[in-house]
């Protein structure tokens, strides 16, 4: 599947989205926008794709949204999906953010939405949203604390400054450095050893992880109990079970 602004390819289980505007570096307009928001609803909805890294073509990741665009009237918001096609309902499945060069505004809030980034070690990452009497309304304010310390947050926030794969690195922001132009590479390592697990339980342990942020300490267990139970009962569970035994690689029906 592939459109001007958004190229995607799928192989072996691992969904590969690419934003291709580099002569814009890949800031989103409508199109991009729609492009991205169908590839998330292709993943989720095709059981043979196990996971999806999302990266940008040109050395760029994202650079946020496109103002000239934005100062035409047009917004790159997909309804239900939010800004980019991302931003307000990740995908179900597993999204590896791939970032080299610039993750800034818009393009840093759809990393944030990304469950892991592998990152070149010349990445910048930034929502400098204020600087331009704007807000990082695509998810940057209410993520941000989420995933970095409060204060770090908040500063990096007010002052709109950027910062570096390795601060990023250092906070936890992201899971992997690589040198630069590896980025890619290195997500499809990750995405594959994924994609080798039981799709069933992947699905369903992103979904615990992301769900019970929200949860209460008395009530976490009783939340997750009916979202594992469809998973200890499954047919894979079983195949895993047995294919450890006999010693062989499982082979997985998602069901």
């Amino acid at each position: 599947m592939m459109t001007n602004e958004v190229i995607v390819t799928v192989q072996d289980g691992v969904m590969v989205v690419t934003l291709n505007r580099p002569e814009a570096k890949n800031a989103a307009n409508k199109a991009l926008a729609f492009g991205v928001a169908a590839a998330m609803d292709e993943l989720d909805s095709n059981d043979d794709i196990r996971v999806a890294i999302l990266t940008g073509a040109g050395g760029t990741f994202c650079s946020g949204m496109d103002l000239k665009a934005f100062i035409a009237g047009e917004l790159p918001v997909v309804e239900g999906r939010g800004f980019a096609g991302l931003c307000e309902k990740p995908p179900r499945k597993p999204l590896i953010g791939a970032v080299e060069g610039y993750a800034l505004a818009g393009g840093c809030e759809l990393a944030m939405s990304c469950d892991l980034l592998v990152v070149s070690e010349e990445a910048k990452f930034g929502i400098p949203e204020a600087k331009l009497g704007l807000a990082a309304g695509a998810g940057g304010l209410l993520r941000f604390p989420r995933q970095i310390p409060y204060r770090v947050a908040m500063e990096l926030a007010l002052t709109g400054e950027l910062f570096s794969a390795e601060r990023a690195y250092e906070l936890g922001f992201v899971n992997r450095l690589t040198a630069s132009g590896e980025a890619l590479i290195e997500a499809k390592k990750l995405a594959a050893k994924i994609a080798a697990n039981g799709p069933l339980a992947v699905a369903t342990t992103k979904q615990v992880i992301v769900e019970s942020q929200d949860w209460s300490i008395t009530e976490m267990f009783a939340r997750q109990q009916p979202l594992l139970e469809r998973v200890l009962s499954s047919e894979d569970a079983r195949e895993g079970a047995t294919a450890f035994a006999q010693k062989r690689a499982p082979v997985w029906s998602g069901r």
